[in-house]
């Protein structure tokens, strides 16, 4: 137990140690409802980054809290696995630093497509209560599955069936029957969704990934 609680507190591991702790305390707030469960979850992914971000890397669905809770919990396990199976043994001095910076990088990487796909399993429980039903699912697949009317159509989350959502009709670009979108905004006054075509999502994805990459050679000094 005292080498665990050392490996706790060396660093990388310690970074861990201290989101974790804050995790805990947050869901803690939620559970006598002094904190929302949606706390970082915004009306729309554009211009929000961190969203965005965690669309992605595969969260797509579930509230971005519970996303970096089990994000954070999968990377902490993995840099504390690493502490107590080779950092401890080495005589690091000034490089724990830059190998630390290393093994957060990778412990991050490593668990992302883990966690990712551990908040997919969970997706179709969560989805059947209310709370995890409205922003959370920015950033879904979802398949047109009825006209309403002139400004709405139902549609149906992939591979779930049973959960369905609202879509807004906007002008030009009504949702068709049998058609794949992404839901992109989320109309509170409505309770519906705007979304856009699959493909049309994904190539805007591109355009943007490509544009950032420009952005940053030329802020670097280079040019395409």
């Amino acid at each position: 137990m005292q080498s665990l609680v050392s490996a706790a507190l060396q660093f990388p591991t310690i970074v861990f140690t201290v989101l974790l702790a804050l995790v805990a305390l947050y869901w803690l707030l939620v559970l006598i409802r002094l904190a929302p469960l949606e706390l970082f979850e915004r009306d729309s992914l554009r211009d929000d980054h961190m969203a965005s971000t965690l669309v992605s890397l595969g969260f797509a669905g579930v509230p971005a809290t519970l996303a970096l809770s089990v994000l954070v919990l999968f990377a902490g396990a993995i840099s504390l696995a690493i502490e107590l199976i080779a950092l401890r043994w080495l005589s690091l001095g000034m490089l724990r630093v830059p190998v630390g910076v290393l093994v957060l990088w990778m412990s991050f990487a490593v668990a992302s497509p883990v966690a990712a796909a551990m908040c997919h399993s969970l997706q179709r429980a969560l989805h059947r209560y209310q709370p995890f039903q409205q922003r959370c699912l920015l950033g879904a697949t979802v398949v047109v599955s009825e006209r309403q009317s002139s400004e709405y159509a139902s549609a149906q989350l992939e591979n779930e069936p049973s959960s369905v959502v609202r879509l807004h009709c906007k002008e030009g670009d009504c949702p068709q029957l049998g058609e794949r979108r992404v839901l992109v905004k989320y109309l509170v006054g409505e309770d519906a969704y705007r979304s856009v075509i699959e493909q049309q999502y994904l190539d805007t994805r591109v355009r943007l990934n490509k544009l950032r990459l420009r952005r940053k050679h030329h802020s670097n000094g280079y040019s395409i």
